[in-house]
């Protein structure tokens, strides 16, 4: 239950943001209206916009307790409830500040980071098709080698093999570091029909840093023994051998 609510929450909180920031906007525009009602100080009526705009849960209520103590009728009230253009500026203002926040969060929504997080998302709660198709979206914005072996792992798992291996080969291409990708690699070949290449991929997942480790990764054991069961020729590790001579 704590698991499945760790993934509700970081979904929810994409959403959080946008909404905190029309409110806030909301507020600010609040805010221009009424402080030009009841000052002619202009520089000051825009310090208090702004900072409710950017800090509006201190802001504000400091604002309103200010309203409060301070309330008293002026000549500037009445003349500005009269005034047709009193909701002008700030009107422009609300347009100008949600045009500009749809403009960021539009760009936020469709980053690179933002698609990678939505994938870790989707993995994690089992959604594959929503994985693959959020990698896919990251890599037409960046290439990149890891995001690649991602979106092999992901395409390996839903059981297409031939888009896995090309993604894993183009993970390798572009210099991908991760010792595990040949392991990958080397099972996708087996998978399709290929044990030769596979054999030799999953000999250089054995000579690679996970297997050298004092506790090894448990997938070198696995592919120990992929490689003694389809061939007799090809020493598990040559490694070895070589540092008894």
């Amino acid at each position: 239950m704590n698991f499945q609510w760790q993934i509700s929450s970081g979904a929810l909180f994409e959403w959080l943001r946008p909404a905190g920031f029309a409110l806030a906007a909301l507020l600010s525009t609040w805010m221009l209206a009424d402080a030009r009602r009841h000052s002619n100080a202009r520089p000051a009526v825009a310090v208090w916009t702004l900072l409710t705009l950017f800090f509006p849960h201190i802001v504000f209520p400091l604002y309103l307790a200010a309203r409060i103590i301070r309330r008293r009728p002026s000549a500037l009230d009445s003349e500005a409830s009269r005034g047709t253009w009193r909701w002008a500026l700030p009107l422009l203002y609300a347009m100008l500040i949600f045009a500009l926040g749809a403009f960021y969060f539009n760009l936020d929504y469709n980053g690179v980071d933002a698609h990678l997080a939505r994938a870790n998302r989707a993995r994690l709660s089992g959604q594959r098709v929503w994985t693959i198709r959020e990698l896919r979206a990251a890599l037409t914005i960046e290439e990149n080698p890891h995001t690649r072996k991602l979106l092999g792992i992901a395409l390996a798992e839903s059981g297409h093999w031939n888009e896995a291996l090309s993604e894993f080969q183009a993970a390798t291409r572009g210099g991908e570091p991760d010792d595990e990708l040949s392991y990958h690699t080397a099972a996708a070949l087996e998978t399709l029909g290929r044990p030769t290449e596979a054999i030799a991929r999953y000999q250089a997942f054995l000579n690679g840093g996970d297997c050298r480790r004092a506790l090894p990764d448990a997938r070198c054991a696995i592919a120990e023994a992929r490689i003694k069961a389809d061939t007799l020729t090809v020493p598990a590790r040559d490694d070895r051998h070589q540092e008894k001579e």
